[in-house]
């Protein structure tokens, strides 16, 4: 599996945890398993709880404790109005950073490409 920058990743975890729970309510580690499923294979607990935190803060996420069967009780999460708009808003902003970034890329690799050494771009 493709381990992802660490900077990079940490720039959009908030979509990708908005993201997921756009499919229902989800505890934590629920939510890691799933990322990791989903090709995240290095990312750490350590990563994902504070970035909840932060959504919750922000009023994108709700709380709530549900008991479980196997031990204590789980904190699920679920998004609010403002973290279904949110959403829309990051998948946009998304899109257009990849749209971009493919641009960039795609125009210095062909220019790097047809540019001999010493030759101005």
């Amino acid at each position: 599996m493709p381990t992802h920058d660490p900077q990079m990743l940490k720039g959009v975890l908030g979509l990708l945890l908005l993201s997921a729970l756009s499919t229902g309510d989800h505890y934590g580690y629920g939510l890691v398993t799933q990322l990791r499923s989903a090709g995240f294979d290095e990312l750490a607990e350590g990563t994902v709880y504070p970035g909840l935190t932060r959504l919750e803060n922000a009023g994108l996420l709700d709380s709530y404790l549900l008991r479980s069967a196997s031990g204590p009780a789980r904190k699920y999460y679920r998004l609010t109005d403002a973290g279904a708009t949110e959403l829309i808003h990051r998948r946009a902003s998304w899109s257009d950073l990849v749209e971009s970034v493919a641009t960039a890329t795609a125009t210095a690799t062909s220019t790097t490409a047809h540019t001999a050494p010493g030759e101005p771009t």
